[in-house]
């Protein structure tokens, strides 16, 4: 199975929930950058075989786009246990994305964790 997927209404909730790591590529067809960046996403989806890497046209599939307020493009959503740790906008390059990356995956989750544990025991 492949690391590099494409986002849509039915995949999306059911991707996020039962993958600890995802990044999301908001993107468009008319959009140059984004498609400038594309290589750089694949590439960093082979070097990364352990997060998911999803893409969302935004023209595909609004809802999705306009649910995370998405206003430029391309645009990055890293989520990690179901929250979105950090969200970049504007053209990124290789080095940049990969640093990125790094952070990501050192990022401490333990607030977070905390947060939506008490956020379920509200339900």
């Amino acid at each position: 199975m492949t690391n590099l997927i494409t986002l849509t209404e039915d995949n999306f909730k059911k991707t996020i929930e039962e993958n600890e790591f995802v990044i999301v590529d908001f993107w468009a067809e008319w959009c140059k950058p984004c498609v400038a960046f594309t290589p750089v996403f694949e590439t960093a989806a082979k070097k990364n075989k352990d997060i998911i890497f999803g893409m969302v046209d935004i023209d595909k599939d609004k809802v999705i786009a306009d649910y995370f307020q998405v206003a430029v493009v391309p645009a990055v959503l890293f989520i990690r246990d179901r929250a979105g740790i950090h969200a970049q906008d504007g053209e990124l390059g290789a080095p940049a994305f990969d640093e990125m990356i790094k952070w990501a995956r050192a990022y401490d989750m333990t607030e977070v964790k905390n947060y939506l544990k008490n956020e379920d025991k509200k339900s």
